[in-house]
């Protein structure tokens, strides 16, 4: 996400963003209570996402068959949308993919981090890359050890976990840009 904190701004946008915070809020609160209906959300936004980015290498392909590689182009755009309609058609199936795919992501992800931390020993602060390997790679042993049972509710709670985070820095942005235009125009 990217911010604006541009010194000149009026206070309507900063309004604007204010009440952005708050409807990121409410929809991270309403992700994280009903978890099973955020999954299926996401779930579907990546189905449509990968259909989307398919469809665009296909034209991709074709506008570029002169340059090599056309038939590559093709299978890789056939993938992106084939694997985009079956999570589509099939969310359950596709939530419990995604879910699998993620733990296993944390696990390796978590045992590079290992391997960067001790690789990092004789430098000041290299527990905090230590500590960050661990809680990756116990987060990606949770998802794996209750996988299945995990994937109705993991990703929509996560995704609901990133809004409501998001919404709680723009707000906090947004209050502060409010104080300082009030503090710095007395008659506001």
């Amino acid at each position: 996400m990217t911010t604006d904190v541009s010194p000149n701004l009026n206070k309507g946008s900063s309004n604007g963003s204010l009440g952005i915070g708050i409807v990121l809020i409410i929809l991270g609160i309403l992700a994280i209570a009903i978890p099973a209906v955020s999954t299926i959300v996401t779930e579907t936004w990546i189905a449509l996402i990968l259909s989307s980015a398919g469809v665009s290498k296909l034209f991709y392909a074709f506008q570029t068959r002169d340059r090599g590689g056309f038939v590559w182009k093709i299978l890789l755009s056939v993938l992106y949308i084939a694997t985009g309609l079956m999570l589509f058609f099939y969310p359950l199936t596709g939530v419990l993919t995604i879910t699998l795919l993620l733990g296993s992501f944390l696990l390796t992800e978590g045992v590079f981090e290992l391997m960067l931390a001790f690789r990092l020993r004789p430098q000041q602060n290299w527990t905090w890359v230590l500590g960050d390997a661990v809680i990756t790679l116990v987060l990606g042993a949770i998802i794996w050890f209750q996988w299945p049972f995990d994937a109705r509710w993991l990703l929509g709670t996560l995704v609901g976990a990133s809004v409501l985070s998001t919404g709680v820095s723009r707000l906090m942005l947004s209050l502060n840009r409010n104080s300082n235009l009030n503090a710095s125009n007395p008659t506001a």
